[in-house]
């Protein structure tokens, strides 16, 4: 049994700007931020990690009885043997990491948390209390690039690739991704592209995982699944038109969206999977019949929320093993779908289309989907996005369809446009 001491006392301060002070003294580093709700998680050095929750045991110390915060980030084909490139292959192969400092914001208030495997040290949580008292405003930088464009011609073949596989009938559905290389024009850090990310237009999660030199980092619009006791939450994201310049035309083309039946076919994929995930492992699942729009900074989707209560002894972990990958991110049947996207794409995707989220050590948590993402080494990083291929698709269309997405992890690298 490993036993976790946990230290968590209230603090008064910007936790982003606490973040920044902090970050200095930590190659490890740990982000999962939802711009539109309080659950807000930012972990820094590595304390312990551990494969489960199962043999776990922590004591609460401090004021305030919140249980340790552990942070997970799981590649999207964990079994590709393909090879990662050189940043993706660098990052160990973990399941639970726990962090010796955690900064929380989340509808009670917000928290310093210090973990360790023996009882905390007063002096530790004196020191980390002062450096966040003494935190300066952040402040935010613009980050000149280049991009070395990936061909329409490569891309034309992968989706002709795809589309021949539904013809024969071996998948109904393939997501097939593209990847383009980014060359800074002066270095760059974790913290100048997670500070544009949270201040900047990018919505939904912001994550980050760091290791050393490199990090992977991003904003997803899409949950994959959250846990609070027996409640569970899940949406299906699936089908996507562009955000429009005005209003009218965000409402019009979300109006098209909504009628438009190859993107409603590539969107019921997503649901039937979700409902009989949720059908095993839950009771009272409810999933609307008909699908809304999520609208973002640079596309729309079409959204269906799903939730339930889940059976007694079900996990987070669990659900979230089950739930990933969804059809959104590989195709349906999976299996065929996951063996085809080995066969046309020339790259192992590593954490994008992962899941990404925490766990806190009661079970509760939630992950997110690691769209709208890239990995990094401070000079050059590798920028990811994908997008559904059904009968009918064209390649033209689907190759705007990324550039559009790209706009998400690429606003990182701009420190002057505002949320």
């Amino acid at each position: 049994m490993t036993k976790i001491y946990t230290y968590t006392q209230p603090v008064d301060a910007d936790i982003v700007d606490a973040f920044c002070v902090l970050q200095k003294g930590f190659t490890d580093q740990f982000v999962f931020y939802d711009k539109t709700r309080k659950a807000r998680f930012m972990g820094l050095g590595r304390c312990i990690a551990l494969s489960s929750l199962r043999d776990v045991e922590y004591v609460v110390q401090g004021e305030t009885g919140k249980p340790p915060i552990l942070f997970s980030f799981n590649r999207f084909d964990a079994e590709n043997p393909s090879p990662a490139d050189e940043l993706f292959a660098s990052f160990p192969r973990l399941s639970l990491m726990l962090p010796e400092v955690v900064l929380i914001e989340d509808e009670t208030g917000k928290y310093l948390q210090i973990n360790s495997l023996g009882p905390v040290y007063a002096g530790r949580v004196a020191r980390f209390s002062r450096h966040i008292r003494e935190a300066k405003p952040r402040t935010r930088v613009t980050i000149p690039f280049e991009l070395e464009r990936d061909s329409r011609e490569a891309w034309d073949e992968a989706v002709a690739a795809g589309l021949s596989a539904i013809e024969g009938g071996r998948v109904d559905k393939v997501v097939l991704s593209r990847r383009q290389k980014l060359v800074a024009a002066h270095p760059f850090s974790s913290k100048d592209l997670l500070v544009n990310l949270i201040d900047g237009p990018a919505r939904g999660t912001v994550l980050l995982y760091r290791y050393g030199d490199v990090f992977f980092c991003g904003c997803t619009p899409e949950l994959l699944v959250r846990k609070n006791d027996a409640a569970v939450e899940s949406m299906c994201l699936a089908g996507t038109c562009a955000a429009g310049t005005d209003e009218a035309q965000r409402s019009r083309l979300a109006e098209e969206l909504l009628h438009d039946q190859k993107n409603l076919q590539e969107h019921a994929y997503v649901v039937d999977f979700i409902r009989e995930v949720f059908r095993r492992n839950c009771h009272d699942v409810e999933i609307p019949d008909h699908p809304g729009i999520l609208p973002l900074q640079h596309v729309q989707h079409l959204y269906t929320p799903a939730s339930a209560q889940v059976l007694e002894g079900k996990t987070l972990m669990g659900l979230m093993s089950e739930l990933h990958p969804t059809p959104a991110l590989s195709g349906t049947p999976v299996g065929e779908a996951l063996m085809l996207i080995r066969q046309v794409e020339a790259y192992n995707r590593g954490f994008f289309g992962g899941a990404a989220g925490y766990v806190d050590g009661d079970g509760n948590g939630e992950f997110a989907v690691a769209l709208r993402t890239g990995v990094f080494d401070g000079e050059i990083g590798w920028l990811y996005a994908g997008c559904g291929i059904v009968d009918g698709s064209v390649a033209a269309d689907e190759y705007d369809e990324i550039d559009m997405k790209l706009k998400t992890i690429l606003s990182a690298f701009d420190g002057e446009c505002d949320a």
